[in-house]
């Protein structure tokens, strides 16, 4: 059996399959273009597959995740042009006759991480993953299932206590301006110093305003979800810049609870090179698969 993975991001996708172990067999990457043509890519590449038996997307957003909901597999208002109100779901569903599940780009990460930390014996009931990259976004699993009734959380679009040496700085964010988002994502650096964030050093004090703004995402993540785990992935985090968010992390918490040994706490991803989301789209997949196959013996 094959289970197949779409991670869509506002920049990239990336397609995979994998078997039943969540292990690739194969994977594509191609640049978000138009959303038909970079949906047929998906639909193409899955094709190859005959022994493909169930499909999970991972989606950038926001979307809309209430199956009773009109617009459900949608895309919606999303600020990526020419992406907004796309039938996503519809369009995988018109051209393959797989169970499919639809999730958030972030609660498809969260799901791996959950997986993996699962596999390392890490009793885990409940685990956050965040997403520093273009945008900003967070998803939480607890006891195997995710965060959201009425839709998924937009933790990305968080508001926080300004750094007082960044007041001056509007923030990126077409909604909010000055959110975690608009403070935080990969395009601030080009906002604030005219250069891309890899090409900033760890010594430059804009990390310093970057780490205090995280850690704040962090503390409110602590004290309103209570996870055992918080997972930090995308392009803008490494281990370096991660030392100086749990740095400002406890200077904002001074000793109100504890959270036992930061290094275990506010992670790295397990999953190398961002594969959270692949790993946790196969398990998602096989998930679904699983509960078709019951309500067909029903």
């Amino acid at each position: 059996m094959l289970l197949g993975s779409i991670e869509a991001g506002g920049t990239k996708f990336v397609a995979a399959v994998g078997n039943e172990q969540y292990q690739v067999q194969e994977k594509i990457q191609y640049p978000t273009t138009t959303p038909r043509e970079t949906i047929q890519k998906s639909i193409n590449f899955f094709k190859k597959f005959s022994d493909l038996r169930g499909i999970s997307v991972a989606s950038f957003g926001p979307i809309e995740i209430r199956k009773n909901a009109t617009f459900y597999g949608y895309v919606t208002d999303t600020p990526k042009p020419g992406w907004s109100h796309t039938n996503f779901l519809g369009m995988l569903r018109s051209a393959l006759d797989v169970p499919m599940y639809w999730t958030t780009d972030v609660n498809g990460s969260a799901y791996g991480e959950y997986i993996l930390a699962m596999r390392l014996n890490q009793k885990l009931e409940a685990l956050t993953y965040y997403t520093i990259g273009t945008g900003v976004g967070a998803g939480t699993v607890l006891d195997g299932k995710f965060i959201g009734t009425l839709g998924h959380p937009e933790i990305g679009h968080v508001r926080l206590k300004r750094h007082p040496d960044d007041l001056s700085f509007k923030g990126i964010c077409p909604y909010h301006g000055d959110c975690l988002e608009g403070l935080v994502a990969g395009p601030t650096f080009e906002a604030r110093l005219g250069k891309k964030g890899q090409d900033i050093p760890l010594t430059d004090h804009v990390w310093d305003i970057m780490a205090y703004y995280v850690a704040q995402a962090a503390l409110q993540t602590t004290l309103q979800l209570r996870p055992q785990k918080i997972v930090f992935g995308g392009g803008v985090v490494s281990e370096e810049f991660l030392k100086k968010v749990r740095k400002e992390f406890t200077v904002l918490m001074n000793n109100y609870i504890d959270v036992g040994d930061l290094e275990d706490y506010i992670t790295m991803p397990l999953a190398k090179n961002n594969g959270s989301a692949t790993i946790g789209n196969f398990a998602l997949a096989l998930k679904e698969v699983n509960r078709v196959s019951r309500l067909e013996i029903l």
